[in-house]
């Protein structure tokens, strides 16, 4: 980039698009990451399959990817996990409260 400094936006975009995604915003930061892109994909194979396509260019030294929910499908897990059944221990019961 320092040789040749350059927009990657629609770069990125295209196969991004390709596996049924939208770029909504794409940044340049300082910190642990040089860039920051907020993205929708339709599944999280095809965002696996972005990250590991861009990983593998080696122009990124590390991806990180975090799925995001809205506050209605958190609060639909919170409903699930109620249903769920599942028994916490004594031990794990009184460690979260």
């Amino acid at each position: 980039m320092l040789q040749n400094p350059q927009d990657r936006t629609n770069v990125v975009r295209a196969p991004i698009e390709a596996l049924g995604g939208k770029v909504h915003s794409m940044y340049l930061s300082f910190g642990e990451y040089d860039a920051v892109l907020l993205l929708e994909m339709p599944t999280n194979v095809a965002a696996a399959a972005i990250a590991l396509a861009f990983a593998s260019g080696g122009a990124c030294k590390t991806i990180k990817t975090t799925p995001l929910m809205t506050t209605a499908e958190g609060l639909e897990a919170f409903k699930q996990a109620a249903r769920s059944g599942y028994q916490p221990t004594l031990a794990s019961a009184k460690a979260a409260s």
